[in-house]
């Protein structure tokens, strides 16, 4: 038994850890900014939200802001426990995203729902693009990309519920 012992440790020690294309990364990468975009534009309309139901629209724009936020920090830790390095810096943000630019100034409540759930859908499209490549690189990685898709639609439905939009 102790030769069975031996040989199972001298296989441990030979395992090496999961080697992620860099693809992986940048597909990671654009996910990331996509959702810290979300999660200001949210804010930015939790804010400046104006009209008829603006305390339930602006309440309810804080589940969509948590949301994405925590979909970044998830996004962001999986690419750090896979040895990449998240970038999350205003700059790169602006730079890289390709969630559209919020107007400025105050929305209706109809403009806010509109653009926020627009908003979402362009997160999730940019999730959609990547998944399948993602998937192909790293399944349990693809497997977080389905749990957001799943929160960040499930928040364009109650966003467009609470309006009355169809």
């Amino acid at each position: 038994m102790t030769t069975s012992l031996s040989a199972n440790r001298r296989h441990v020690e030979e395992v090496r850890p999961f080697q992620a294309p860099a693809t992986l990364f940048e597909d990671l990468q654009k996910v990331l900014v996509d959702l810290i975009e979300l999660h200001l534009q949210g804010k930015q309309a939790h804010w400046n939200v104006v009209g008829t139901n603006f305390r339930d629209l602006h309440l309810q724009l804080d589940s969509v802001v948590d949301t994405a936020r925590e979909a970044s920090d998830t996004i962001a830790e999986r690419m750090r426990a896979l040895d990449a390095v998240p970038d999350a810096r205003s700059d790169t943000v602006v730079a890289t995203t390709t969630v559209p630019a919020i107007p400025p100034g105050l929305l209706s409540v109809t403009q806010t729902v509109d653009i926020i759930t627009n908003r979402i859908y362009a997160v999730v499209n940019t999730m959609r693009i990547v998944h399948d490549d993602v998937d192909a690189a790293d399944p349990s990685t693809a497997d977080l990309l389905h749990g957001i898709i799943d929160a960040l639609e499930k928040e364009a439905w109650l966003l467009k519920s609470e309006s009355g939009a169809v």
